[in-house]
């Protein structure tokens, strides 16, 4: 959806780059009902405390957001917007946001791989931590990879962009989930969100220098 309508934006102001990129990093955020961003700042908060690990986790349960968290969410969409924007004025906008909202997502099964615990035995993490093999992981990537590759050659997008924006959510989901496990001992539904939001500004970086 977010993707059709970045089209049909440029289509009808081919040279309001700026407002098809706002609008689709919004769509992008209404459809997951702000809960990544939500946990987002979730994350930055508990993180930015520097505290004890149950005090984060205490804080990442707290329904209110402190500074880290808002930092942590206007430096990503204003991240979104500037990588879409380059991306719309190399004339892949379509298909950069269709790809980086789709590699972003793809950070969920290497999150939730067997060798993650769930942080808490409560909560969205404590369902999915531990769940996925590293195999099945690789096989989604590699379908992914996959797609993604023949959407960028048909689409006459840049092919090294498409797949370096693959690899690069990847390794955000070894990272994040790497920080969360030292931290706090494992996942959360917090850190889940986090990590999608922080792959879809690296993918459409990737997307937009490749």
């Amino acid at each position: 959806m977010a993707a059709v309508l970045v089209a049909l934006v440029h289509l009808v102001r081919p040279e309001a780059d700026l407002l098809a990129a706002v609008l689709g990093v919004l769509v992008v955020a209404a459809l997951s009902g702000g809960l990544h961003l939500d946990g987002l700042a979730d994350f930055a908060d508990a993180l930015g405390s520097r505290r004890d690990r149950e005090t984060m986790l205490r804080i990442m349960k707290q329904s209110d957001i402190g500074p880290f968290g808002v930092v942590a969410i206007v430096g990503v969409l204003l991240f979104d917007v500037a990588a879409l924007t380059a991306c719309l004025q190399a004339g892949r906008g379509w298909q950069a946001i269709l790809i980086a909202t789709t590699v972003s997502r793809l950070t969920l099964p290497w999150s939730c791989r067997t060798s993650v615990p769930a942080a808490r035995p409560d909560g969205l993490g404590s369902y999915v931590a531990a769940t996925i093999r590293p195999a099945t992981a690789t096989l989604v990537s590699v379908v992914v990879l996959a797609v993604v590759t023949v959407l960028s050659w048909l689409s006459s997008a840049h092919v090294i962009g498409a797949a370096a924006a693959v690899l690069l959510a990847v390794a955000v989901a070894f990272l994040t989930s790497h920080r969360a496990r030292t931290a706090l001992g494992g996942t959360t539904g917090d850190v889940l969100g986090a990590t999608v939001e922080l792959a879809l500004p690296v993918a459409l970086l990737a997307l937009a220098l490749g």
